[in-house]
C-alpha cells in the first residue's frame, strides 16, 4: 500500500471530508496538523513545494494537491492506479 499523507489543519472542513474520503475507500493515511506543529509546518512548505492551502495530499512523496484533486483522481482511476502501482513496494 502507498504511504498516504494528508496534511491538514483542526478547523479546515475540506481536510476532514478529505479524511473521510480516505477512510471511506480503505486507504491508510497519516495526518499531518501544521497548525499545532512548527515543525510539521517546515515539513509541510517542504514537501509541497510551498503550498499554502490544506489539505494537501502527498502519496509516496508526489504532492497531488487537495480535495478537489483527490476527488477528481479518484473518478478518473486514477488514485487506485497510484495506490496499487506503489503495493508491492
Amino acid at each position: 500500500m502507498a504511504r498516504v499523507t494528508v496534511y491538514s489543519t483542526g478547523s479546515c472542513p475540506y481536510c476532514t471530508k478529505a479524511k473521510q474520503l480516505l477512510q471511506k475507500w480503505n486507504i491508510p493515511f497519516d495526518e499531518v496538523r501544521v497548525d499545532v506543529d512548527k515543525s510539521a509546518l517546515r515539513e509541510f512548505a517542504r514537501v509541497t513545494n510551498g503550498a499554502r492551502t490544506v489539505p494537501q495530499i502527498v502519496i509516496d512523496g508526489k504532492c497531488i494537491g487537495g480535495f478537489t484533486e483527490l476527488t477528481e483522481l479518484h473518478m478518473e482511476g486514477g488514485l487506485d492506479e497510484l495506490i496499487e502501482t506503489n503495493s508491492g513496494d
